[in-house]
């Protein structure tokens, strides 16, 4: 292969890198001039604050840290709408009677609704001028993610991109919401290496001649190579690879699965279990790593229970060069062995009579999920290859710069997600001409002209102009909402021919994007065998529920004895397998909340208390009378990332359901409000340290919001376990603590007894439940957070989902066929 960076080639990426920096200054300074201006405050709305308000909430230090004199007399401003979302909560607060407080001087009831009408018309007037002036919309950039499965598709490769870009600020919210998504010299640096990495990738496998790894391995090549040493490698015992339950980190490696090169890998793993524990089967978790000590960190593979009869595991996973798998029994509640030094020698764990895995053979083998014949299309199209030097391919075009040309104007249309013309692009098609005609080869010339257009503005970011989307946008916006990733041919021809605002199609797009048929079973997925509605759940919740934070903190095993990598794969697979399945049935929203079903395996029913479940597939299981679990609230994923490890906190636990699953924003804290630090001695618990914050008036008006559930899922420890005590040390073993206190009382009165008072009480506001998800749906699917203005389209998005029967595929559709979705 050539240079990579030619004097020709810098032209290009310049052009690119200016042009990307050209688009963001003009959508933010070529606003129309009503959409720009500064919009003051409505003449009747000012005595009405002045009047009622302005003595709590004037000055640096105002209640609440709200300053009403700066509110005021700054209006609303375009650049700033942080002054929306405060007007929003003025005039909610006005609305449900929480400002003027009760102990200050209230206005009429006619008055207050006067204010809450008119104060509401003005925002959402103001709103709707901004938003017909330059769209809800900011200029938006695909997420890495998104980048990685554009270029996924673009060239028909498979290598894992995502992680080789910037991280783009989670926890909080979606990072495809165009506020919060950021353009600096390191991430321009970062997208060139990217591009750069995924060239070469499609590139060298399109046109090196290679044999793709394959090995069958038996119990000798599993093995420890040295019979006497004392490793971490399996044993042979009566002809099997063995390892036992044990803690050592990185025993269990196998060194024989050392990956030569990156690439995803194909395994067969033939085993059972031996020793079988009382509860069952030896349940055994596969991770990848470089399994030593200065490279500690090891990725989840999957789990399985291994039984008495043989069977075979088959997986695939990505293995860096150098990555080997590490197969141990990892389940904590069973006997482990002790061994001295850190290495473990032949025969030292048979005589502690602990279950073991013992392996009877490995098959690996290489694998891509686009096949060469796709590859070697998308590059060079009808061009032919030929055999070259050193076993390599070479295009040999009848008539090169006509035909490079054509590739380049094809591979456009393909990565500007439209339809391009060739005068659209000549200074790409006449740069990549001169440099064929400079003596450069074909592919070097194609090559070049590829990395220009992945740099361009239009793969960068989303095409859109305020109003109505055009078809390409819409079909644009539809894919990635769904996909992540961009339209394919069929989504592009139904946006050529015209058809994308036909309600009936998008919905049948739905459908058929997210691998589901017209009567709702599921069909077989194209790429890995994985349903694509199962990927966009995974997709979405990770940042809805964040999911992706699971690995973030890990409970105190002094306290919380019996969470492990295989509980931790299985609270993944339940919630990813519960949603999935609302998505395909067309579940009632209202079962996000509660439902007299789950979705578990034996190890997680065990661990959760669960009897009579039996294997490592996790599937539908009806609960027991008397279960306190069904729903997101009480899985183990959810209960796990929203606490810390050692402690929970109903504010944490309360603000995420408020947040996530009813809609309701919660402002943060006051400044100079100090946290609340847990007492982890047990003297003290949670709700009585809490009752100062809700005494407090800076500070009511929120907790009222959130503390409720929290303190409801204060039954469930860190680790997501049922709980009737908190837990305290003594001499170092958790001993019952302070009874748990659920109880508490609604936003709205009503009361509740527990976990499953509240859960009845949130599942019966179906139309609630569903705009809250319908409002997460449309951010995360258009890149805009919802405004005041946005409110009456929600709900008209909820009533229709719930009036057509209020499933979670239903509500899906309604938001794709809506306004909001189909308007910049």
């Amino acid at each position: 292969m050539e240079s990579l960076m030619s004097q020709p080639d810098i032209r290009l990426v310049k052009t690119a890198v200016s042009a990307v920096c050209l688009m963001v200054a003009a959508t933010i300074l070529q606003l129309p001039r009503a959409a720009g201006e500064s919009l003051p405050v409505s003449l009747t709305l000012g005595p009405f604050l002045t009047q009622h308000c302005l003595d709590c909430h004037a000055g640096a230090d105002g209640e609440a840290g709200l300053d009403l004199e700066v509110v005021l007399a700054a209006g609303l401003d375009p650049v700033e709408p942080h002054r929306d979302r405060v007007w929003a909560r003025i005039i909610d607060r006005v609305a449900t009677g929480e400002m003027p407080p009760a102990e200050a001087e209230p206005p009429s009831l006619a008055k207050r609704d006067r204010f809450v009408v008119e104060a509401g018309d003005w925002l959402r007037t103001r709103q709707r001028l901004r938003q017909a002036g330059f769209g809800r919309v900011r200029a938006r950039r695909l997420t890495r993610l998104q980048i990685e499965r554009s270029l996924h598709e673009l060239l028909a490769i498979d290598i894992p991109l995502a992680d080789k870009l910037p991280d783009e600020g989670r926890p909080r919210g979606f990072s495809t919401v165009a506020e919060r998504q950021a353009v600096s010299h390191h991430h321009l640096a970062s997208h060139l290496r990217v591009v750069d990495l995924a060239l070469d990738e499609a590139f060298g496998r399109a046109l090196e001649s290679q044999s793709p790894l394959s090995r069958d391995l038996d119990p000798t090549a599993i093995c420890r190579k040295n019979p006497k040493a004392r490793c971490r490698e399996p044993e042979l015992r009566e002809g099997r690879a063995v390892v036992w339950s044990c803690s050592m980190p990185y025993y269990g490696r196998i060194p024989a699965t050392t990956a030569p090169a990156d690439g995803w890998y194909r395994f067969r793993l033939h085993g059972s279990g031996i020793k079988l524990p009382a509860s069952g089967g030896v349940w055994t978790a596969i991770h990848s790593g470089q399994c030593v000590s200065t490279a500690p960190i090891l990725e989840p593979v999957i789990s399985f229970e291994a039984a008495a009869e043989p069977r075979v595991i088959e997986f695939e996973t990505w293995l860096p060069r150098g990555h080997m798998l590490e197969v141990r029994p990892q389940d904590l509640t069973i006997k482990r062995a002790s061994f001295k030094g850190g290495q473990v020698g032949t025969g030292e764990g048979e005589p502690q009579n602990v279950p073991g895995v013992a392996i009877d053979r490995i098959k690996m083998e290489q694998v891509h999920r686009y096949d060469l014949a796709q590859l070697r299309r998308q590059l060079f199209g009808t061009v032919p290859l030929e055999p070259g030097k050193k076993g390599q391919f070479e295009p040999a075009p009848e008539q090169p710069a006509e035909q490079l040309a054509s590739l380049l104007v094809d591979f456009a249309r393909r990565a500007f997600r439209r339809d391009v013309e060739r005068a659209e692009v000549a200074d790409v098609v006449g740069l990549a001409v001169q440099q064929l005609a400079a003596g450069r080869s074909f592919t070097a010339a194609l090559r070049a002209g590829y990395r220009t257009m992945l740099c361009h503005p239009e793969f960068c970011y989303f095409t859109e102009q305020p109003g109505p989307l055009d078809q390409a946008a819409v079909a644009a916006r539809l894919s990635y909402f769904l996909t992540a990733g961009p339209p394919d041919a069929q989504l592009q021809a139904r946006g050529q021919a015209g058809q994308l605002h036909d309600p009936a199609v998008l919905r049948a797009e739905v459908d058929r994007l997210l691998g589901l048929a017209a009567d709702g079973q599921a069909q077989q997925a194209a790429v890995g065998r994985r349903l694509p509605a199962r990927q966009f759940i995974e997709d979405f919740a990770a940042e809805w529920l964040d999911l992706d934070q699971i690995d973030f903190t890990q409970p105190d095993r002094k306290l919380y004895w019996g969470f492990d990598p295989i509980v931790r794969m299985a609270m993944l697979e339940e919630t990813h397998t519960f949603l999935t399945a609302m998505l395909r049935d067309d579940r009632p929203v209202s079962e996000l909340i509660d439902t007299h079903y789950s979705f578990l395996n034996s190890r997680l029913a065990r661990f959760y208390g669960i009897e009579d479940v039996q294997g490592d597939a996790v599937r539908q299981v009806e609960l027991p009378a008397g279960s306190h679990r069904g729903g997101l609230l009480t899985q183990g994923a959810i209960l796990k990332v929203t606490a810390n490890g050692s402690t929970t906190s109903p504010v944490v636990r309360g603000a995420w359901v408020a947040e996530r699953l009813l809609g309701v924003e919660i402002p943060p804290p006051p400044a100079g409000v100090p946290a609340i630090e847990p007492d982890i001695r047990g003297a003290t618990t949670i709700r009585e340290q809490l009752e100062r914050h809700r005494q407090d008036t800076a500070c009511a008006s929120c907790h009222r919001l959130m503390d409720p559930y929290g303190f409801a899922l204060e039954s469930f420890d860190p680790a997501g376990r049922w709980r009737t005590h908190y837990p305290v040390l003594v001499k170092g073993k958790p001993q019952p603590g302070p009874a748990v206190a659920a109880a508490d009382q609604l936003p709205d009165g009503r009361s509740f007894v527990n976990v499953d008072d509240l859960k009845r009480l949130l599942a019966a506001d179906a139309e609630r439940l569903a705009r809250a998800l319908a409002g997460q749906l449309l951010v995360y699917g258009t890149g805009a957070e919802l405004t005041f203005a946005d409110r009456q389209a929600v709900a008209a998005i909820a009533k229709e989902a719930v009036v057509a029967g209020g499933g979670l595929r239903s509500l899906l559709k309604a938001v794709v066929t809506s306004p909001l979705f189909l308007t910049k």
